[in-house]
């Protein structure tokens, strides 16, 4: 019966049973957000990936498996400006690739990465203007959603987005990004963010040098030698670059998104907040979109969404979630911690076939 019940209303048997005082993630979500109350398709979309990952909770404490190692929290006072949201969020960015010892290389998958870091990652079918949301509650620790219709590059920066909520704003319980409450400066502290996570400025500034683009139009160089008494010893070196030829392209554009993951205005705008292009240079670059679409296009490197070829290659390596939880429930019944019942209401949750799950696990 109890089983049943848990079906019925998405929820694992272990929070049926459990007396946990947080409140009700749906309650929160409500409060938070009056649209998604009134939209019974994201709410049934939600509660699916939430029972997923309740049930992948229990199945950990089942094997003893801890996310005591998971990310750190990052205490910050509440930014009361856009540009301090900006620093607090460029600021921690930056400690996270240093404790992640990600260097100043492109991220792999996020969707993995925030996976090792004990936070359950997702897509899921959101409304158009809903980007995300994370999650916390008691019953399933911390979770990420993000809207899976939208363009890779956007989908890899709203995991990083999230993610930035996941370390900055873990007290609420939930936070929703909207195109609605983008202005807020909680929301711009998680753009900032995602921006800096997934561009690193050393990384940026590397990849122009290496083409000799944004480069000060005059290079003095005094290499400095013991042995020299005066002044007029010393070792000089100067160069000159012609001003047209190191300007940032449209072209250097493209290649910088496509290196690092990134939607092409993502780093046109990341490029001005490294102040390697001024306004003028930004707008220009922008209004040029198209023709770096174009010029991809010859390479069939994009389609009508800027999604580029490594998408359906991407679709199954975001998908981690359901994975999880497969491997979770299959070492669970290998170690008889779960009954071939227990087995079939996983399933169930994960909507996959029970008997194809049974198997897996017989053979493990």
């Amino acid at each position: 019966e109890i089983s049943k019940l848990a079906r019925l209303y998405r929820r694992s048997i272990a929070e049926l049973l459990s007396d946990s005082a947080d409140e009700d993630i749906f309650v929160v979500l409500h409060r938070i957000d009056k649209d998604f109350a009134d939209d019974p398709a994201v709410n049934s979309e939600v509660a699916q990936h939430v029972a997923i990952c309740r049930e992948g909770t229990d199945l950990k404490e089942l094997l003893g498996i801890s996310d005591e190692d998971g990310p750190p929290e990052y205490h910050l006072p509440a930014p009361h400006s856009t540009m301090e949201a900006v620093e607090q969020g460029k600021r921690v960015a930056t400690q996270e690739r240093r404790r992640l010892s990600l260097g100043t290389n492109p991220l792999p998958d996020l969707a993995k990465l925030i996976a090792t870091q004990g936070v359950w990652a997702a897509k899921a079918d959101l409304p158009d203007e809903m980007s995300g949301m994370f999650l916390r509650h008691a019953s399933f620790g911390m979770a990420i959603l993000i809207n899976e219709d939208h363009p890779l590059a956007r989908r890899r920066f709203s995991f990083a987005h999230e993610y930035g909520h996941a370390l900055m704003d873990r007290r609420a319980s939930a936070t929703v990004t909207t195109t609605k409450n983008r202005k807020d400066f909680v929301e711009v502290r998680a753009n900032a963010f995602a921006a800096a996570f997934l561009l690193p400025a050393e990384g940026v500034q590397s990849f122009l040098r290496h083409r000799k683009k944004a480069m000060p139009s005059r290079e003095e160089q005094i290499v400095y030698d013991p042995g020299m008494e005066e002044a007029e010893e010393r070792i000089e070196a100067r160069s000159r670059h012609v001003a047209k030829f190191g300007k940032v392209t449209y072209q250097d554009v493209s290649s910088l998104m496509l290196l690092f993951g990134t939607s092409y205005q993502a780093a046109c705008y990341r490029l001005k907040s490294l102040e390697l292009i001024n306004r003028q240079e930004l707008d220009e670059l922008l209004a040029k979109e198209e023709y770096a679409e174009a010029a991809f296009g010859l390479l069939d490197l994009f389609d009508g969404n800027l999604k580029t070829k490594q998408d359906e290659e991407q679709r199954f390596d975001e998908d981690v979630l359901r994975l999880q939880v497969v491997n979770l429930a299959i070492e669970a019944y290998r170690r008889e911690a779960v009954s071939k019942g227990r087995l079939r209401d996983i399933s169930s949750v994960l909507r996959i076939s029970a008997e194809k799950l049974l198997e897996l696990a017989e053979v493990a």
